[in-house]
């Protein structure tokens, strides 16, 4: 089967979130995409078939499970369909059957995602102490995403966080990560972000654009916006631009393919 790299929210190589987008002739056991997945070893590995119609059925695995959804994967996949042919629009299917509109705009790719709401949530002192939190300014719960918002007050601080992840995954069960948000502190971006999963998947997703789903809302109420500037302040770092309607948000992204192969499974 045809396999690509691709690195997504960014214009350059080896920066942003690399993906693994496998193409499949004919369908593979759950079992065996997640041993392409782990084999891999990044983030996320998608896998793309021909779906009903004019749809495409796309899924998403972890080195450690499979996962509904996932931002840049989605790109990626987009990026790589959008390069090879003259279409102007990608419709996906995930695993739990809801419809991923793609399509471009201003030379960027556009992909449209649910929104889902947060909740308030009190979290413990061991989770911010393996976070290396001393102070916040809220928590919330994503209970769609089982994601954990915790928002804190200095983008500084937040970029040299260095948590103990195994004092994380010990700090909190139930859950699928921790992100950790701050205000921007310069004129380019609105807010900056990052995500810490070793329950789910690797120890820092690099650039997560699947958490756009409660994030933008939170922070387009709080700055009373709604197309935001967002950036990610992984070691790898990377970049979007979102928008926030109500029932959806779209997420304007870039990608840049790396690698193309054949892959033997």
């Amino acid at each position: 089967m045809k396999i690509y790299f691709v690195d997504s929210f960014t214009r350059e190589k080896f920066k942003g979130n690399p993906a693994a987008v496998c193409f499949l002739e004919d369908e593979l056991p759950d079992s065996t995409m997640q041993d392409i997945a782990i084999e891999i070893g990044f983030s996320e590995t998608a896998f793309v078939s021909k779906g009903n119609g004019d749809k495409y059925r796309i899924r998403f695995f972890t080195p450690k499970k499979e996962i509904p959804l996932c931002g840049h994967a989605t790109l990626a996949a987009s990026k790589i369909m959008f390069d090879q042919s003259d279409r102007q629009e990608i419709r996906f299917i995930n695993c739990e059957d809801t419809e991923l509109h793609i399509g471009k705009a201003d030379d960027k790719i556009v992909m449209q995602f649910p929104v889902y709401d947060t909740e308030e949530i009190s979290v413990p002192r061991t989770l911010l102490n393996a976070l290396g939190i001393t102070e916040m300014e809220n928590s919330r719960l994503s209970e769609r995403n089982k994601i954990i918002l915790i928002e804190i007050d200095n983008a500084e601080k937040l970029a040299s966080l260095r948590p103990d992840y195994m004092a994380l995954l010990t700090s909190y069960t139930g859950i699928n990560g921790v992100l950790v948000t701050s205000v921007s502190t310069d004129n380019v971006y609105d807010f900056h972000y990052r995500y810490f999963w070793p329950w789910a998947g690797t120890n820092e997703d690099p650039v997560t654009g699947g958490v756009q789903t409660f994030l933008t809302k939170y922070w387009a109420e709080k700055l009373g916006k709604t197309r935001l500037n967002c950036f990610q302040s992984s070691e790898r770092t990377g970049y979007m631009t979102t928008e926030y309607r109500d029932d959806k948000v779209l997420i304007y992204g870039d990608a840049v393919i790396i690698l193309e192969g054949e892959m033997n499974a």
